[in-house]
């Protein structure tokens, strides 16, 4: 490409970015209005101008993903050599590369997660912590870090910071102690660690800093409001003397500040670059006017904020928000189930809708509600897919299987029977569970691994498990998830950085948004923050809801949050009829095999109604109709085969030929929701 294309089709603000080539450069840049679009044609217009070769920028940023998006816009726009890293990886890279050199011997081992760690400090100091409460004192333990306050110093940082500390504040000292004492003990260093060692090697060594920044003379940082002490101080580092950094942020997203983060970097970058040039990107192409027009109405009423950014909707009107008023949580779940279910029915692909919360612990309600109408749901926020217990445990076991030749000896159905065969001694069964969300979390990836061989299947009928795991291992070095079909269930802070064409915004009541044990001003402000990120990530359709009881028949107690105060119009309060799900439980103790009574506990067998051995009647033109008719269904619905039916279900159809929709909703599988959707469609291959 040439210079002035890269310049091409960008607005005039962004092409203030782009051409701003050299010297401090702070971009503030509202939600939806193309920040990587301005940076990444930015540096791509540098490097086509002779101003920088492509191997001497680091563009930094704060996940992989991000870091991906960035190096493959990049590569198109004809700067592929651009480093494009996480803070982390950045610094693991360097120190690895160094470290013979400056340390010797062997390199300490990188901690992926302090738990473990902290639970043996917790012990060693004689405290019995639960895992949620250990979880909670490694994250203050990572504060505690980056804001490079050591043990001894963190009971005054604390009250200072006006932090609510997950255990007393002597014993949360403890363990910090002790963790530090346990991990130097068995040569460990965690990723606050890498970064502060990183930066005392460039101090130290004077021919290392010289070394790295003669490799690296521009640097981009993106989400600058998201720079923590730690992270600012290796930058510094970075750059020395010398001032080639663009920053780009947004202050109405300052939502991590509990992590260590700070905006002072970002609304004080003029203070320490006076000659810096400001650019502020305000147009808006992501919402509709309706959504942009409460954007601005939730952040407008901020108090005390510098630098707020009014955002300028670009895309043409869409309908108005909706407002809603529940009885209860439970009441408000279910309503936000079947509108995505309505969503959906009109065409509104799953994966396109997301229904966002303050608190994961609220996500088991809206779990149980989608699964009650039928609608799929994936959980963000855990961890990456190849990196889950349950994914790595179904790896081992099939790599396993396909080393004992576990290959069942039939054409394309063969992988895919072998692959639930072996996913079911994880714990896959055909029916995903109700509710439970750590339950419904693994049966979802296991999921995702039973489709992933279906596709293989139909793509190459004589793909065998030996394939199988190839293309896993690919996979997993490349962290290339499977799609994970269905409605996103998020908290606010993992939905940061996303979009869907429809959002569900639930939940928002005093004492949740904002949180009950945000006191400060400031942590007041940061909750209304993370509403304004909530009602930003949505493009077209964006409902709004509260509850004023917790559970049915409760003390209705509640009130809308603040936030939305002179903002929600006309309210809709009401309470929709709830799905009963005591009808969709199965009924108590062991169902017998309709052949020959053996009490059935395999949810395959239940399915069937027989023992998977015991002989059947199958119409194997029906099943193989049925299944062509399932593909056809998928398609047009863009969601997986098993979302239709799982091949267990069909099966079953096939054996039982049901005459009648009766008939039909008495198999496992056929709830009344595919009833209704499929029923007719079924019935009609079944000759009625």
């Amino acid at each position: 490409m040439s210079a002035e294309s890269v310049l091409e089709g960008l607005d005039p603000e962004q092409r203030a970015v782009a051409e701003a080539v050299k010297g401090p450069v702070c971009v503030l840049a509202g939600a939806g209005t193309g920040k990587t679009r301005a940076i990444t044609h930015r540096i791509a217009y540098a490097t086509l101008t002779g101003v920088v070769t492509p191997q001497r920028v680091l563009a930094v940023t704060f996940t992989t993903r991000a870091a991906g998006e960035l190096r493959s816009r990049l590569r198109q726009l004809g700067a592929p050599g651009v480093q494009a890293r996480t803070f982390h990886a950045a610094a693991l890279r360097q120190l690895g590369y160094f470290w013979p050199r400056v340390v010797g011997g062997e390199p300490p081992k990188i901690v992926d997660s302090k738990i473990r760690l902290v639970a043996d400090a917790a012990r060693a100091c004689r405290l019995t912590l639960g895992r949620t409460e250990l979880r909670d004192v490694a994250s203050e333990i990572e504060w505690a870090k980056v804001t490079q306050n050591r043990p001894e110093d963190y009971p005054a940082a604390v009250v200072k910071a006006g932090r609510r500390p997950p255990a007393e504040v002597v014993d949360v000292a403890r363990v910090y102690a002790m963790y530090e004492q346990l991990r130097r003990e068995r040569n460990l260093l965690d990723f606050e660690g890498m970064l502060e060692l990183t930066a005392a090697v460039l101090t130290e060594h004077r021919e290392v800093a010289n070394q790295v920044r003669e490799q690296y003379r521009y640097f981009v940082v993106d989400e600058f409001q998201d720079v923590n002490p730690l992270q600012k101080m290796l930058l510094d580092t970075w750059l020395g003397d010398r001032d080639d950094l663009c920053v780009v942020g947004d202050p109405n997203q300052t939502i991590y500040s509990f992590t260590g983060a700070s905006p002072s970097h970002l609304l004080d970058f003029t203070r320490e670059h006076p000659d810096a040039k400001v650019v502020r990107l305000v147009r808006d192409y992501r919402s509709t006017p309706q959504v942009v027009r409460l954007a601005n109405g939730v952040i407008g009423q901020a108090r005390g904020a510098r630098h707020k950014l009014e955002l300028v909707a670009q895309r043409e009107n869409g309908p108005e928000p909706v407002f809603n008023e529940y009885d209860d949580e439970v009441a408000e779940a279910d309503d936000a189930a079947r509108r995505a279910r309505k969503l959906i029915e009109e065409g509104v692909p799953a994966r396109e809708i997301a229904i966002l919360y303050r608190i994961n612990a609220q996500s088991e309600t809206y779990e149980s509600a989608l699964a009650a109408v039928g609608v799929p749901y994936v959980l963000r926020g855990a961890e990456r897919f190849f990196e889950r217990p349950e994914v790595r445990e179904a790896v081992v076991r099939l790599r396993g299987a396909a080393r004992a030749g576990a290959d069942a000896e039939t054409d394309g159905m063969g992988l895919i029977q072998t692959v639930r065969h072996v996913l079911s001694g994880a714990g896959f069964s055909d029916r995903p569970p109700e509710g439970a969300g750590a339950a419904r979390a693994r049966w979802e990836s296991l999921a995702a691994l039973a489709q992933l061989a279906e596709d293989m299947a139909a793509d190459n009928p004589a793909a065998g498990l030996t394939e199988f795991v190839a293309e896993l291992e690919e996979r997993t070095v490349a962290q290339h998830a499977p799609p994970l079909e269905g409605v996103t269930l998020a908290s606010l802070h993992a939905a940061k950085g996303l979009e869907w064409d429809a959002v569900f915004l639930v939940g928002l009541a005093e004492g949740t948004l904002p949180i009950i044990y945000a006191k400060t001003p400031e942590q007041i402000e940061e909750e209304r923050r993370l509403l304004y990120v909530g009602v930003t990530r949505a493009r077209v359709h964006l409902n709004l809801s509260w509850a004023l009881a917790r559970s049915p028949g409760g003390t209705q107690a509640r009130r809308p949050s603040r936030f939305l105060d002179g903002l929600t119009g006309k309210t809709t309060t009401h309470t929709p009829a709830r799905v009963d799900r005591t009808k969709r439980r199965p009924a108590k103790g062991p169902q017998p095999c309709r052949v020959c009574g053996r009490p059935l506990t395999a949810a395959v067998e239940r399915k069937l109604g027989r023992c998977e051995d015991c002989p059947s009647e199958l119409n194997e033109e029906l099943l193989l109709a049925l299944k062509e008719w399932r593909a056809e269904t998928a398609g047009e619905q863009k969601v997986p085969a098993y979302v239709v039916f799982t091949d267990a279900t069909l099966q079953a159809i096939a054996e039982h030929a049901p005459e009648s929709r009766e008939d039909l909703a008495r198999i496992p599988g056929v709830g009344r929701v595919k009833l209704d959707r499929y029923g007719d469609a079924v019935l009609g291959l079944c000759g009625h």
